[in-house]
């Protein structure tokens, strides 16, 4: 997903922010956040349902012969089961090719994330980058100064987790601000240069509360960790 250049560029950016204050940053950028199985499953079952509504709005309707004259009340309630019956088979099977049509057209990677909800991504972008944030010790630093910046690029989202000695000191603006302009970068296809930047700011901010000490040790990797899955 990155060049070997930006690779470095932004494992330099890391670096040389790391090197005004005790706090350590971990960059990840992700492919996506989740697969979103049940996105499909979702729009399916929904445009089955819609199946007799658009039966209806088809002016489909349930009818018997016209000409029952000489008909026993017998015959003509058997009709009316059997057209009953057939209208009935009709709109199953409807619902059951729309459901498969449905379900085949959004198990298409780029579909099913464009026609998942806004809510949704943001939710598992969100958990995928705390599971992140505590299997990659980032939480484990010795003065509780880690700072996650996560990337998921499917979603176009960022999350920037910190850690809670920061979190009690840095006002959460602050952070948001670091996003919105990473944000914009993504936007523009500029990836490496987002990061390397949030990784600047993320620096200036930290410093400005945690200088570095006599014996600042590097306890996170400075490199980004990629996940194209």
């Amino acid at each position: 997903m990155l060049t070997d250049q930006e690779r470095a560029e932004i494992a330099a950016a890391i670096a040389t922010a790391e090197k005004k204050t005790s706090g350590e940053i971990y960059c990840v950028l992700a492919a996506r956040s989740s697969d979103y199985r049940e996105t499909p499953l979702a729009w399916a079952a929904g445009a089955a349902l819609l199946g007799p509504a658009l039966l209806l709005l088809l002016g489909v309707e349930v009818s018997v012969p016209s000409a029952v004259s000489g008909w026993t009340a017998v015959q003509v309630g058997a009709a009316a089961e059997t057209a009953a019956r057939a209208a009935l088979m009709g709109a199953i099977l409807l619902q059951a090719v729309l459901f498969a049509a449905v379900g085949l057209l959004v198990a298409w990677r780029p579909v099913r994330i464009l026609l998942t909800t806004p809510g949704l991504k943001a939710e598992r972008v969100r958990q995928h980058a705390q599971e992140l944030f505590f299997s990659k010790g980032v939480h484990e630093t010795a003065e509780r100064t880690g700072v996650l910046i996560y990337v998921s690029l499917a979603e176009h989202r960022v999350e920037l987790v910190a850690d809670e000695a920061i979190a009690a000191v840095v006002d959460h603006k602050e952070w948001d601000a670091v996003v919105a302009d990473l944000l914009k970068e993504l936007r523009l296809g500029r990836t490496a240069k987002g990061l390397s930047d949030a990784a600047t700011r993320c620096g200036d901010i930290l410093a400005r509360h945690f200088p570095p000490g006599p014996r600042s040790p590097n306890e996170l990797p400075d490199t980004v960790l990629e996940l194209p899955r």
